[in-house]
């Protein structure tokens, strides 16, 4: 229950320290509309003694030592074990707790305390568990969990309020057993489904399935139709409590249970701001606008200024800034919340909502924090010179960050959406019967992602090399869940879908341990035979010396004749894994062969046609332009 207990560890902070801050509206106001007269403490209104027996059923008995056990033990549940058993656990609860919240009001009205003291906030612990005992006699499964707390005690004490308005049967006529009695199971067993109030609509059921199986609880109709009942009947006079009205002073009154001093502020002022409208006082309403405009307006100055400012080229300092955003986000939610509900007091529909939304702000911002700080976690590995990376995959962890991540925060936020009520994880369990449809709607995706695993497990390619992909070549730059991202030689980048990825051919040019050197080049016809066996040797004799060419296979050959030149070819492995290493040094070979080439007094070739014109008496006479016999150095040259 994250936002509970944090919400709880504020509620104690703020009752005492920033109650203030609740109090700034109202007293600007009131400072410049208050009447001479000045605060006159006596206008609170404060109940006389009230006696035990009127806040029984009329015709009752108080009931008897068995139900004791509600008061003596904290955390015993209310006795729901039969129609009647619930309702005397109700009106008792209800009359206890009355009692000891008229003493607490009155006891601080007629005081000059500024707060309430130790005594008295204990005994509003104990009139909370009181009317949380007496919430369990409700079905509240049509209530968001968000909110559950605040509704279930408005929900007892208008049920008690309408209580006092109408004529009750007496206890004996109710169906069941008393309350703390321990029938047989056969006397259960003859207990009917559900009873019905006489004359009303107010329904005590069995439940039927559930944590409180067995047990008979006004019936979740009722509970929805209490707010209305309450509504119609208020205007009633009292038949049974002849003090006041509980609910009306617990709805239009700060701090929830007992008003704070501050209050004082607000009585002394002009009517005005005590005037009702849509179950909210005039001072209420103004205080919810002033809260939700700050709620407002804060974020949205911190995400303005954050923007005016200069952006971190850092990907932690980055998540850094997300994570305090979204922490912020949590913390004013929840202030907001505990200051509507637990200081201004809202309540009805207009706090439900409240719960409800700020419920949803909370967990989202949970599960965005959860996923920000799984990232911020990974960019402090990677960059940590502390961790060793030699051996670890930064793609890889990347990728299983995100998806450890994601799959956390949709926990998160799935969990927080049971909390205003979505059944998130009942829509889950019922995906079974559309699974297949979802299964084939989702193909694509859970083909890229298998794609994926393949280009990791086989460990094809890695984040930085360069390869070739059938049609394109470039840098991988990124391997995602979905697709893979490739910075083409143009600086494009170039996006593809890791199943389309994994099916091509790919060459991995960044894999190689050495380069392969093999050119081929044109000497000019009338090269001599000397200056042709001059320039395979020597280009042969700077090859075997070199440091970086391998000395098998190497090869130095005349091998063709072709149309316009005498083509030699170069066949060797350069000993670097480098690409721009090997370029420099294909430079200098290459720069080295036109020297020989040149020094032998000989010429590169290009694209010519020689006419030779002759008689046919002058063909003997002619100089054999290719009289060469064969080299021996040649021949004994390794293969």
């Amino acid at each position: 229950m994250f936002d509970t207990a944090l919400s709880h560890s504020i509620k104690a902070f703020f009752r005492r320290k920033l109650t203030v801050i609740a109090v700034l509206f109202p007293v600007l106001v009131v400072g410049m509309l208050v009447q001479p007269a000045g605060i006159n403490a006596a206008e609170i209104p404060i109940a006389s003694n009230i006696a035990p027996a009127q806040l029984l059923l009329h015709n009752q008995s108080q009931p008897g030592d068995p139900k004791d056990y509600l008061l003596d033990n904290p955390i015993s549940p209310p006795d729901t074990s039969s129609p009647r058993a619930t309702m005397e656990s109700f009106i008792f609860l209800m009359r206890e707790a009355r009692q000891i919240w008229l003493e607490v009001r009155n006891e601080f009205a007629q005081s000059s305390a500024s707060f309430l003291s130790a005594d008295q906030e204990r005994r509003l612990d104990q009139l909370r568990t009181l009317l949380d005992k007496a919430s369990q006699t409700f079905d509240l499964s049509g209530i968001p969990a968000s909110t559950r707390e605040h509704v279930s005690m408005e929900i007892a004490l208008q049920l008690h309020e309408i209580f006092d308005r109408i004529d009750l049967p007496a206890f004996k006529d109710v169906p069941g057993h008393e309350a703390g009695s321990l029938p047989k199971s056969d006397v259960i067993a003859r207990l009917p489904e559900n009873w019905a109030l006489p004359g009303t609509n107010i329904v005590i059921a069995r439940e039927e399935s559930g944590p409180n199986k067995g047990h008979y609880l006004f019936s979740k109709e009722t509970v929805e139709r209490i707010p209305a009942d309450y509504e119609t009947i208020k205007s009633f006079p009292l038949k049974f409590d002849q003090t006041e009205d509980l609910f009306d002073y617990y709805i239009y009154t700060p701090g929830g249970l007992v008003a704070p001093r501050w209050y004082e502020l607000i009585t002394a002022g002009p009517d005005w701001l005590r005037d009702k409208f849509y179950n909210q006082a005039s001072w209420q309403w103004m205080m919810f606008l002033f809260l939700t405009f700050l709620a407002v307006a804060l974020p949205a100055g911190y995400l303005r200024w954050n923007r005016w400012r200069a952006v971190s080229l850092s990907p932690a300092q980055c998540q850094l800034r997300h994570i305090f955003l979204s922490t912020v986000v949590i913390l004013l939610a929840l202030a907001y919340r505990h200051l509507c509900n637990d200081q201004i007091n809202i309540t009805g529909g207009l706090m439900q909502g409240i719960g409800t939304v700020t419920t949803a702000i909370i967990w989202t911002s949970a599960a965005l924090l959860t996923y920000q700080m799984m990232n911020f976690i990974y960019f402090w590995a990677m960059k940590n010179p502390a961790v060793p990376t030699d051996s670890i995959d930064a793609s890889l962890l990347r990728t299983g960050f995100r998806v450890f991540a994601f799959a956390v925060a949709l926990l998160i936020l799935g969990y927080g959406a049971t909390q205003i009520g979505i059944p998130v994880y009942g829509v889950i369990a019922g995906l079974g019967v559309g699974g297949l449809a979802i299964a084939l709607a989702a193909q694509p995706t859970i083909e890229n992602l298998i794609g994926g695993v393949i280009l990791y497990a086989d460990r094809m390619v890695r984040i930085g090399e360069y390869c070739k992909f059938d049609d394109l070549a470039g840098t991988v730059e990124s391997i995602g869940i979905r697709s893979t991202r490739i910075r083409a030689l143009n600086r494009t980048v170039i996006t593809v879908a890791n199943a389309d990825l994994a099916k091509r051919k790919i060459t991995n040019f960044s894999r190689r341990d050495k380069f392969h050197l093999h050119h081929r080049f044109g000497l000019r016809f009338d090269t001599t035979e000397e200056q042709l066996s001059g320039i395979l040797g020597r280009i042969r004799t700077y090859l075997e010396t070199h440091e970086s060419i391998l000395e098998n296979p190497l090869r130095v050959r005349f091998v063709e004749l072709g149309d316009y030149s005498l083509t030699v070819e170069i066949y060797a492995y350069v000993a670097v894994a480098d690409m721009a290493e090997f370029l420099a040094i294909q430079e200098e070979i290459l720069m080295k062969i036109v020297e020989i080439v040149h020094a032998q007094g000989a010429d590169f070739a290009f694209p010519s046609t020689t006419t030779y014109l002759a008689s046919d008496k002058d063909s003997a006479t002619l100089a054999d332009p290719f009289s060469w016999r064969p080299a021996a150095n040649i021949q004994t040259w390794p293969k």
